[in-house]
């Protein structure tokens, strides 16, 4: 598994700013938290979503989406991804299985 942090550097009010996500060997998401500027997040996973979705192709490197200059990305810890999980999906899906 690989875990990325992705800032988005914009100004739309219904966009997240901050995008994290798990993702799998063949690159697809299996689980992400966003959060937004007022502090409120989304997530999704397999078959949960709350004002979140996951991608429905694979995942481009932390590199290529580096290229965008609107986006800094990051890779993570599995722990760092884990605690933002927790905070953002109801208790029931805060396990670290997804």
């Amino acid at each position: 598994m690989e875990y990325i942090k992705v800032k988005w550097l914009h100004d739309f009010p219904e966009e997240p700013k901050l995008l994290y996500s798990e993702i799998d060997a063949e690159r697809n998401e299996i689980r992400k938290v966003e959060i937004f500027k007022d502090g409120t997040m989304g997530y999704a996973a397999k078959n949960i979503c709350f004002r979140s979705g996951l991608a429905g192709c694979a995942m481009p490197t932390v590199s290529e989406i580096a290229e965008d200059g609107q986006f800094k990305p990051e890779l993570i810890s599995r722990e760092e991804f884990l605690e933002i999980w927790q905070k953002a999906a109801p208790s029931q899906f805060g396990g670290d299985d997804g």
